[in-house]
C-alpha cells in the first residue's frame, strides 16, 4: 500500500481536525484564516451540517456558535457530548447571563465557552490547548 504523506522525521506532524460551526459566513471564515497554520479546519454553516461532518471524520475541537436559524449550538454540542465524548466543545456566545453560562459548561461539559466578540489570539490559543486535552482523552489520560 502506498500512501500520499511521508512518515519521515523531516514531515511535520499531521495536523488535528478542527470543526467551526456558525451560520455567519465571514465569521466562521475568519475563524478558520486563523486556525488553519495549525489544524485542518472544516466549516459547517448550520448545526445539521456539523452532524453530518462529525460523522465522517474525527475532530479534536468542535467550535460552535450558541444561536443559529435552524437549530442551537448549545443543544448540537450536547449530542456531540454524547455520541464524540472525546471531542472538546467550546460555544462561542454574544450572552452573558452567568446562569446561563454556568448550565451550558455543565450539559455540554465544554471545555471552554468565549465571548463575542471573539478574541482571535484566544481562540487560536483555546482550540490549541483543547486539542491537547482531546489528545491525552485519547491517550487513555496517561500521564
Amino acid at each position: 500500500m502506498t500512501s500520499s504523506g511521508d512518515t519521515t522525521a523531516s514531515s511535520p506532524p499531521a495536523k488535528g481536525a478542527v470543526l467551526l460551526v456558525d451560520d455567519e459566513r465571514p465569521l466562521i471564515e475568519l475563524f478558520g484564516e486563523v486556525l488553519a497554520p495549525h489544524f485542518d479546519v472544516v466549516l459547517a454553516a448550520s448545526a445539521r451540517e456539523a452532524g453530518f461532518q462529525m460523522h465522517k471524520r474525527v475532530f479534536k475541537v468542535v467550535v460552535c456558535d450558541h444561536l443559529m436559524p435552524g437549530g442551537n449550538g448549545l443543544s448540537f454540542l450536547v449530542h456531540a457530548r454524547e455520541e464524540y465524548p472525546n471531542t472538546q466543545r467550546v460555544l462561542v456566545t454574544g450572552y452573558m447571563k452567568p446562569e446561563m453560562l454556568l448550565r451550558s459548561v455543565n450539559e455540554a461539559a465544554l471545555y471552554r465557552y468565549l465571548l463575542k466578540p471573539v478574541s482571535l489570539p484566544e481562540l487560536v490559543k483555546t482550540v490549541q490547548e483543547a486539542a491537547k486535552l482531546h489528545d491525552q482523552a485519547v491517550a487513555g489520560g496517561a500521564s
